[in-house]
C-alpha cells in the first residue's frame, strides 16, 4: 500500500512539472506566431515612427484598422505622446462602418476622441483643403479585400493626389491581401470603363497590397505624392487571411467573413444585373438568386460544369433589403472546396452566363449608357460575349493577353515573395 501511495505521489509531481511545461509552450506559440508578423501599423509605431513624430495627423481608416490585440488604430494614435492627431476621413461605409453600400455619411464629431470626422464618400472623394487644414502628415489604414472595384483602393488613390496637391506627405500602412499576392485573374480595365469602381487599368484579381497598389498608382498614373509606404513584417505571397494570426473584421457590411472575401470578385458580378447577390441575407456573395430561379436546376447546370474547386448548392432564400427584398428567391450558395485551385472570377461569369441561358425571359443587365456590369468587369466584352452565346473558355481567353501585361507591369511593385 505505502509503495502504491509512493508511485501515485510521484505521478501527480512529474503531472504537475508537465503541465506547465507544454502550457507554456503552448501559449509561447501563439504570442509566437504574432511577433513574427506583424501589420504595418505595428511597425509603424515600433520602427518609423519619425515619419510621424511632432505633426500634425489626418488618418483616413475603418473598423479594420486595428492592431493584432484589435484596438483601434483611432485610440492608439488619439492616445500617442509622440504626434498630434487632428482629424479623421471615412471611406464608403464611413469610419465606425456603420453605413450601408451607397450611402452617404456627413460631416460629424466623433464621440469618443471629439475629432472632426470628413466623409470620403459621396459628393467629396478626395479630401479638399479645408479638410486638410492645420495637416501634416496624411496616414491611410484600411484593410483591402483584393478586389478592383472594392472603392477603398480609390479612396487612397485620391488622397494621394489630395496629399500631391498641398504638399502633405501621405503614409500607406501596409495590410494583407487576405486572398493572398500570387495569384491575378479577370480582365483589366480599360480607360473608358474607369469609375469609382475601376479607376486604373489592373485587373479584377489584382494580387497585390494597399502599399504595392499605392506605389504602382503613384508611379505609372502619374500622382506623385510623397509617398511612405510601412511594410508588414512576415507576410509571404502565398498566405491567405486564413493563413494570419489576425481576426477578421468585416471591412464593410457584405464582407461578414474571410469566405465572402474568396467569393467576391466573381460573386459581385451580379451587382449589374436583376439577380440578387445576397445582400440582405447571413451569406452575402455566396448566396445568389431571384424570384424566377429554380435552384435546383441552377445548381445542376453549374455543377455540370465541373469549375475547379467550387460546389454549387440550391438554396432558397428571402433578402431582408436590397434586391427582391422581401421575396422568396430561388438559386445558389458557392461552396469552395479547393481554395488554391478555385478561379472566382472565372466561376462569377459562368454563374451570369448560365443564369442568362436558362432564364432568358426574365434575366437582365442593369441598363444603362454603361452598365453596371461593365463597369465591373472593365468592358463591354463579357456582357456581350455572354448575349452572343460564347463559350466561358472563349470568355476568359480574351483577357488573358492583358493579364499577361499586367503579370509583368506588377513585378515592380512588389514588396515581399
Amino acid at each position: 500500500m505505502k509503495r502504491w501511495s509512493m508511485g501515485v505521489l510521484i505521478a501527480v509531481l512529474l503531472f504537475s512539472i508537465a503541465v506547465p511545461f507544454f502550457t507554456s509552450s503552448s501559449e509561447a506559440k501563439g504570442p509566437g506566431k504574432k511577433q513574427q508578423f506583424k501589420l504595418g501599423v505595428e511597425v509603424l509605431l515600433e520602427d518609423e515612427l519619425k515619419l510621424l513624430e511632432g505633426k500634425k495627423v489626418g488618418l483616413i481608416t475603418n473598423p479594420t484598422g486595428v492592431n493584432q490585440e484589435l484596438k483601434s488604430i483611432v485610440d492608439i494614435f488619439n492616445e500617442h505622446k509622440a504626434f498630434d492627431l487632428v482629424s479623421l476621413y471615412g471611406p464608403e461605409h464611413g469610419v465606425r462602418g456603420d453605413a450601408q453600400a451607397g450611402q452617404h455619411v456627413e460631416f460629424y464629431i466623433d464621440q469618443k476622441t471629439g475629432l472632426p470626422v470628413y466623409s470620403l464618400y459621396g459628393p467629396t472623394k478626395k479630401p479638399t483643403p479645408e479638410m486638410l487644414k492645420g495637416v501634416e502628415v496624411l496616414v491611410f489604414d484600411i484593410q483591402d479585400v483584393g478586389t478592383r472595384f472594392y472603392t477603398y483602393i480609390y479612396t487612397m488613390a485620391y488622397a494621394m493626389e489630395a496629399a500631391k496637391e498641398n504638399n502633405i506627405p501621405i503614409v500607406v500602412l501596409d495590410r494583407p491581401n487576405p486572398l493572398g499576392g500570387e495569384k491575378i485573374e479577370g480582365p483589366v480595365l480599360q480607360a473608358e470603363y474607369a469609375s469609382f469602381v475601376g479607376m486604373y487599368p489592373i485587373p479584377i484579381r489584382h494580387g497585390m497590397t494597399v502599399g504595392e497598389l499605392a506605389q504602382l498608382f503613384n508611379q505609372e498614373f502619374n500622382i506623385g505624392a510623397d509617398l511612405k509606404v510601412v511594410k508588414m513584417q512576415g507576410w509571404k505571397r502565398s498566405m491567405t487571411a486564413k493563413d494570419l494570426p489576425t481576426e477578421w473584421i468585416a471591412p464593410s457590411p457584405n464582407m461578414p467573413t474571410a469566405d465572402t472575401a474568396i467569393v467576391y470578385p466573381g460573386a459581385s458580378l451580379i451587382e449589374g444585373t436583376n439577380v440578387s447577390e445576397g445582400r440582405g441575407t447571413t451569406k452575402p456573395f455566396e448566396t445568389i438568386g431571384a424570384p424566377f430561379i429554380n435552384g435546383s436546376d441552377l445548381a445542376e447546370e453549374l455543377n455540370k460544369l465541373a469549375l475547379p474547386g467550387v460546389t454549387f448548392r440550391p438554396s432558397y432564400f428571402t433578402p431582408s433589403f436590397s434586391k427582391h427584398s422581401g421575396k422568396l428567391s430561388g438559386g445558389i450558395e458557392i461552396h469552395v472546396s479547393n481554395e488554391s485551385t478555385y478561379e472566382p472570377v472565372k466561376t462569377g461569369v459562368a454563374i451570369v452566363k448560365t443564369i442568362h441561358d436558362l432564364y432568358p425571359d426574365h434575366f437582365a443587365f442593369n441598363a444603362g449608357n454603361k452598365p453596371f456590369f461593365d463597369l465591373l468587369t472593365g468592358n463591354n466584352l463579357v456582357r456581350e460575349g455572354i448575349e452572343n452565346g460564347k463559350s466561358i473558355q472563349d470568355i476568359v481567353a480574351e483577357w488573358k493577353p492583358e493579364l499577361s501585361e499586367f503579370q509583368k507591369l506588377r513585378k515592380g511593385y512588389l514588396l515581399y515573395k
